[in-house]
């Protein structure tokens, strides 16, 4: 499998993920459990398209960040093992959304 190819199929997996929250654990941030824009930030997170060298240097489409009324949120994919204790190159996918000055 070209580089390429394992890009485009690590991106692939990172949309759906993010679009539908299957596939993936989803963890909120204490900036974001409670937070009266809840449902808007997360309609932000899963319709989000602004993908750019600047915010996706390695094209996988793990990481973005944009406003909501002000503030900037963001949300990022890490991977890890089985037992979500260790990272592991395209592992179990956990993404987290926070505010972004608790980043």
């Amino acid at each position: 499998m070209s580089n390429l190819d394992n890009k485009e199929k690590i991106s692939a997996k990172n949309d759906l993920c993010r679009k539908t929250f299957r596939g993936c654990r989803v963890l909120l941030t204490a900036g974001i459990a409670n937070h009266p824009d809840r449902e808007i930030i997360i309609i932000n997170v899963q319709s989000y398209s602004d993908f750019n060298s600047q915010n996706d240097p390695y094209e996988e489409r793990d990481f973005g960040s944009f406003q909501v009324n002000g503030t900037r949120y963001y949300f990022k994919f890490d991977y890890y093992d089985d037992g979500c204790e260790e990272f592991k190159e395209n592992g179990k996918r956990v993404l987290l959304i926070g505010k972004l000055d608790e980043y």
